[in-house]
């Protein structure tokens, strides 16, 4: 169903009056984990999605020009949502992605190699090449019967011996996120609690309390919420999400019509059925009958 513009923008106006922000809207999430004031709390999550504790985990981070330029001049320019190096050289890429374009698996391996290639300077030498991360937080499901944490890297596939540990390759895919009480969730889940927007106010606050680095978080997306611009831009990009949402569904709708529309034709040429007695048949309902109907 598409709703009118107006009540997409007052829906989400409601939203930010009463607090509730998207945190997987990429210019509120580069706010709030791309800032160097903040950086512990950018730290805080990589530890947790790389499973980073005690004498292993980072410890600092270094903000890089998110633009990777490319190797020859016809080549894309690549810009990632959030890229930095770690104290021991480590390059991360975290990205936010809403819409699934069918193409995620590739393109964070494109990302990765991009990253990758950084590493060798001209005449370097290949020992000199440090690890190279891309996190992938997804807002739709990609890997059914995967959890929603899944690392990929390259490993032997008759023996499970990883290669080397220079590639990892991480998806959050939040949809997947189950419920469960704060106290018995896992650093990861705690954040993945935090993008999915499911929990209510009461358990955002013990969520908050048991994690300083979300309370700043969130403390953070109440400060962009006061600047006009900045509202401005993310409401503006709310409204483009659930534009495309909307028009994606209709699409959905749209190509079943066809779909059904065509096996009505062809029972109707080869059975000699009445278009009633057809869409009997595909048990086609009431809304699509009418429009069926009027193609035919």
């Amino acid at each position: 169903m598409t709703y009118p513009k107006s009540l997409l923008r007052q829906a989400i106006e409601n939203d930010i009056a009463n607090k509730k922000y998207n945190p997987m809207n990429d210019i509120l999430f580069k706010f709030i984990f791309g800032k160097e004031e903040r950086k512990h709390v950018t730290i805080d999550f990589l530890n947790a999605v790389l499973d980073r504790h005690g004498a292993k985990a980072i410890k600092d981070i270094q903000f890089q020009n998110s633009e990777i330029v490319p190797l020859y001049e016809d080549d894309k320019l690549t810009r990632l949502d959030i890229f930095c190096v770690t104290e021991d050289g480590t390059q991360i890429d975290v990205e936010i992605q809403i819409v699934d374009k069918k193409n995620m698996e590739r393109r964070t391996l494109y990302y990765w190699s991009q990253m990758y290639l950084m590493n060798l300077a001209k005449g370097g030498k290949y020992q000199n090449l440090k690890p190279s991360i891309t996190i992938n937080i997804l807002r739709y499901t990609i890997f059914p019967g995967e959890p929603a944490h899944s690392m990929y890297s390259i490993y032997n596939k008759e023996t499970g011996r990883r290669l080397n540990e220079d590639m990892e390759l991480h998806f959050l895919e939040v949809p997947k996120f189950q419920k469960k009480p704060v106290s018995e969730m896992t650093s990861v889940e705690r954040w993945l609690a935090y993008f999915s927007n499911k929990l209510d106010l009461k358990e955002m606050e013990e969520l908050a309390m048991n994690e300083a680095a979300i309370q700043t978080a969130l403390d953070a997306a109440a400060v962009f919420m006061q600047n006009k611009k900045e509202r401005l831009d993310y409401l503006n990009r709310e409204m483009a999400i659930l534009d495309y949402e909307s028009d994606k569904d209709a699409w959905i709708a749209e190509g079943r019509v066809e779909s059904l529309l065509d096996s009505v034709r062809s029972l109707m040429h080869k059975k000699g059925w009445s278009s009633d007695e057809a869409m009997d048949v595909l048990s086609i309902t009431p809304e699509e009958r009418a429009i069926i109907s009027a193609r035919l």
